[in-house]
């Protein structure tokens, strides 16, 4: 697919940030989570308030992916003590990539990743990591394609629910 732009999200570009965020969240997880867990986490992980905090937040950088001045996708990157875990400064975490569902198989999550690996080899950093739960196959397999391998595991709290995501890593060469 082409004439996909990627740019960088701002604060003025928060209620598209919050739409798509939960968008394609709940197209991603609802099947698989109860009404209630999704509902929470929903409110919660994208209220305006915690959006915010981590637009302003130095060491974190969201990107859209648009097709056609419609957003149709995000990246999530976190560098340092902003980082879910780890905290290596030699790290990049890729906290996510989401892609609209109507938008799956056409190349818009490959040029979220590609955003984040050129970002990641601006910083001079050693390895790109992330967590991704091991109920999903599609996922996983994308960033296996991608080089990363697993290296260990961790639990995500979605509502009251304990999920084991796999950490998965990439070394880079510089």
């Amino acid at each position: 697919m082409t004439n996909i732009e990627i740019a960088k999200v701002t604060l003025n570009d928060i209620d598209q940030l919050q739409k798509i965020g939960r968008q394609t969240f709940e197209e991603t997880f609802s099947k698989s989570n109860s009404e209630e867990n999704m509902k929470t986490y929903l409110e919660e992980g994208f209220s305006i308030q915690k959006l915010t905090t981590e637009l302003n937040d130095k060491n974190s950088e969201f990107y859209f992916a648009t097709f056609e001045n419609e957003v149709i996708g995000y990246l999530k990157i976190n560098f340092g003590a902003s980082q879910t875990e780890l905290k290596d400064s030699k790290s990049l975490e890729i906290e996510r990539i989401y892609v609209s569902k109507e938008f799956h198989g056409k190349s818009v999550g490959q040029l979220l990743y590609d955003k984040a690996i050129q970002i990641a080899k601006q910083k001079n950093v050693d390895y790109v990591w992330l967590g991704v739960w091991e109920e999903n196959p599609r996922a996983i397999s994308f960033y296996k394609k991608n080089g990363f391998v697993e290296f260990d595991k961790h639990i995500f709290k979605l509502g009251n629910d304990e999920q084991t995501d796999i950490m998965m890593k990439l070394k880079l060469t510089n």
